[in-house]
Protein backbone atom coordinates (compact mmCIF):
# COMPACT_ATOMS: atom_id res chain seq x y z
CA UNK A 1 0.00 0.00 0.00
CA UNK A 2 0.85 3.49 -0.64
CA UNK A 3 0.56 6.98 0.71
CA UNK A 4 -0.97 9.63 -1.40
CA UNK A 5 2.34 11.32 -1.07
CA UNK A 6 4.08 8.25 -2.02
CA UNK A 7 1.63 7.96 -5.06
CA UNK A 8 1.83 11.73 -5.81
CA UNK A 9 5.74 11.59 -6.08
CA UNK A 10 5.47 8.17 -8.16
CA UNK A 11 2.78 9.37 -10.81
CA UNK A 12 3.75 12.95 -11.33
CA UNK A 13 0.07 13.81 -10.26
CA UNK A 14 -0.57 16.81 -7.51
CA UNK A 15 -1.84 15.50 -3.68
CA UNK A 16 -4.51 17.59 -4.97
CA UNK A 17 -5.73 15.47 -7.84
CA UNK A 18 -5.53 13.06 -5.77
CA UNK A 19 -7.91 14.01 -3.11
CA UNK A 20 -10.09 15.40 -5.64
CA UNK A 21 -10.03 11.94 -7.72
CA UNK A 22 -10.74 10.11 -4.39
CA UNK A 23 -13.96 13.04 -3.17
CA UNK A 24 -15.51 12.15 -6.79
CA UNK A 25 -15.08 8.63 -6.97
CA UNK A 26 -13.19 8.49 -9.62
CA UNK A 27 -9.89 7.09 -8.03
CA UNK A 28 -11.19 5.59 -4.36
CA UNK A 29 -8.05 5.09 -1.66
CA UNK A 30 -8.35 1.67 -0.89
CA UNK A 31 -8.23 2.17 2.56
CA UNK A 32 -8.22 4.88 4.89
CA UNK A 33 -6.36 4.57 8.12
CA UNK A 34 -8.16 5.24 10.97
CA UNK A 35 -5.45 9.13 11.39
CA UNK A 36 -7.48 9.84 7.83
CA UNK A 37 -4.21 8.82 5.44
CA UNK A 38 -5.59 7.36 1.96
CA UNK A 39 -4.26 4.75 1.29
CA UNK A 40 -3.47 2.80 -2.33
CA UNK A 41 -2.97 -0.69 -3.48
CA UNK A 42 -1.96 -1.73 -7.04
CA UNK A 43 -5.31 -2.23 -8.58
CA UNK A 44 -5.88 1.53 -7.29
CA UNK A 45 -2.40 2.31 -9.48
CA UNK A 46 -3.41 0.89 -12.43
CA UNK A 47 -6.88 2.44 -12.60
CA UNK A 48 -4.66 5.75 -12.03
CA UNK A 49 -2.78 4.33 -14.99
CA UNK A 50 -5.99 4.33 -17.26
CA UNK A 51 -6.97 7.46 -15.67
CA UNK A 52 -3.94 9.35 -17.07
CA UNK A 53 -4.25 7.56 -20.35
CA UNK A 54 -7.56 8.74 -20.76
CA UNK A 55 -6.47 12.47 -20.20
CA UNK A 56 -4.34 11.88 -22.54
CA UNK A 57 -7.30 11.18 -25.61
CA UNK A 58 -8.99 14.62 -23.89
CA UNK A 59 -11.79 13.14 -21.93
CA UNK A 60 -12.68 14.86 -18.84
CA UNK A 61 -12.87 13.11 -15.44
CA UNK A 62 -16.45 12.49 -15.44
CA UNK A 63 -16.38 10.98 -18.85
CA UNK A 64 -13.43 8.70 -17.73
CA UNK A 65 -15.26 7.88 -14.41
CA UNK A 66 -18.36 6.37 -16.59
CA UNK A 67 -15.77 4.39 -18.95
CA UNK A 68 -14.08 2.72 -16.11
CA UNK A 69 -17.14 2.19 -13.94
CA UNK A 70 -19.00 0.87 -17.41
CA UNK A 71 -19.32 -3.17 -17.77
CA UNK A 72 -18.22 -3.39 -20.86
CA UNK A 73 -14.72 -1.15 -20.44
CA UNK A 74 -11.91 -3.38 -21.97
CA UNK A 75 -8.15 -2.90 -20.78
CA UNK A 76 -6.58 -4.12 -23.46
CA UNK A 77 -8.57 -2.01 -26.11
CA UNK A 78 -8.14 1.42 -24.15
CA UNK A 79 -4.15 -0.08 -23.97
CA UNK A 80 -3.54 -0.31 -27.54
CA UNK A 81 -5.79 2.37 -28.62
CA UNK A 82 -3.46 4.63 -26.58
CA UNK A 83 -0.57 2.93 -27.24
CA UNK A 84 -1.79 3.31 -31.55
CA UNK A 85 -2.34 7.08 -30.15
CA UNK A 86 1.03 7.75 -28.85
CA UNK A 87 2.75 6.68 -31.82
CA UNK A 88 0.78 8.77 -34.08
CA UNK A 89 1.92 12.01 -32.00
CA UNK A 90 5.50 10.61 -32.07
CA UNK A 91 5.24 10.28 -35.94
CA UNK A 92 3.95 14.20 -36.36
CA UNK A 93 6.86 15.54 -33.75
CA UNK A 94 9.70 14.13 -35.57
CA UNK A 95 7.87 15.61 -39.06
CA UNK A 96 8.04 19.14 -37.08
CA UNK A 97 11.38 17.98 -35.78
CA UNK A 98 12.56 17.30 -39.52
CA UNK A 99 10.73 20.73 -41.07
CA UNK A 100 12.74 22.40 -37.88
CA UNK A 101 16.08 20.49 -38.65
CA UNK A 102 15.53 21.66 -42.93
CA UNK A 103 14.76 25.28 -42.28
CA UNK A 104 17.82 25.49 -40.27
CA UNK A 105 19.70 23.85 -42.73
CA UNK A 106 18.40 25.21 -45.89
CA UNK A 107 15.99 27.65 -45.01
CA UNK A 108 12.62 28.03 -46.21
CA UNK A 109 12.85 26.29 -49.59
CA UNK A 110 9.97 24.13 -49.95
CA UNK A 111 6.57 26.05 -48.63
CA UNK A 112 4.94 22.37 -47.68
CA UNK A 113 3.12 22.61 -44.07
CA UNK A 114 2.15 18.62 -43.92
CA UNK A 115 4.13 18.38 -40.72
CA UNK A 116 1.37 20.29 -39.22
CA UNK A 117 -1.22 18.80 -40.43
CA UNK A 118 -3.03 16.42 -37.55
CA UNK A 119 -5.50 14.97 -39.21
CA UNK A 120 -4.43 11.14 -38.52
CA UNK A 121 -4.04 12.12 -35.21
CA UNK A 122 -7.61 13.80 -34.43
CA UNK A 123 -9.54 11.00 -36.79
CA UNK A 124 -7.82 8.49 -34.67
CA UNK A 125 -8.80 10.38 -31.24
CA UNK A 126 -12.21 10.52 -32.50
CA UNK A 127 -12.37 6.91 -33.47
CA UNK A 128 -10.90 6.18 -29.83
CA UNK A 129 -13.82 7.79 -28.27
CA UNK A 130 -16.50 6.65 -30.25
CA UNK A 131 -15.24 3.11 -29.09
CA UNK A 132 -16.88 4.21 -25.53
CA UNK A 133 -19.25 5.91 -27.32
CA UNK A 134 -22.17 4.36 -24.95
CA UNK A 135 -21.70 6.29 -21.84
CA UNK A 136 -23.89 9.03 -21.57
CA UNK A 137 -20.64 11.49 -21.30
CA UNK A 138 -19.74 10.84 -24.60
CA UNK A 139 -22.68 11.78 -26.10
CA UNK A 140 -22.57 15.15 -24.64
CA UNK A 141 -18.87 15.47 -25.43
CA UNK A 142 -19.91 14.74 -28.99
CA UNK A 143 -23.09 16.98 -28.94
CA UNK A 144 -20.78 19.72 -27.37
CA UNK A 145 -18.39 18.30 -30.49
CA UNK A 146 -20.60 19.08 -33.31
CA UNK A 147 -21.57 22.95 -31.89
CA UNK A 148 -17.93 23.71 -31.16
CA UNK A 149 -17.20 22.82 -34.91
CA UNK A 150 -20.44 24.43 -36.22
CA UNK A 151 -19.09 27.37 -34.72
CA UNK A 152 -15.76 27.12 -35.68
CA UNK A 153 -16.69 26.83 -39.53
CA UNK A 154 -18.81 30.30 -38.85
Amino acid sequence: MMTVHEVSKISGVSIRALHHYDKIGLLPATKVTDAGYRLYDDTALERLQHILLFKELEFSLKEIKDILDSPDFDRSKALEQQIHLLELRKEHLQNLIDLAWGIKGIGVKNMSFDAFDTRKIDEYAEQAKASWGKTDAYKEYEKKYEEDSREAVL
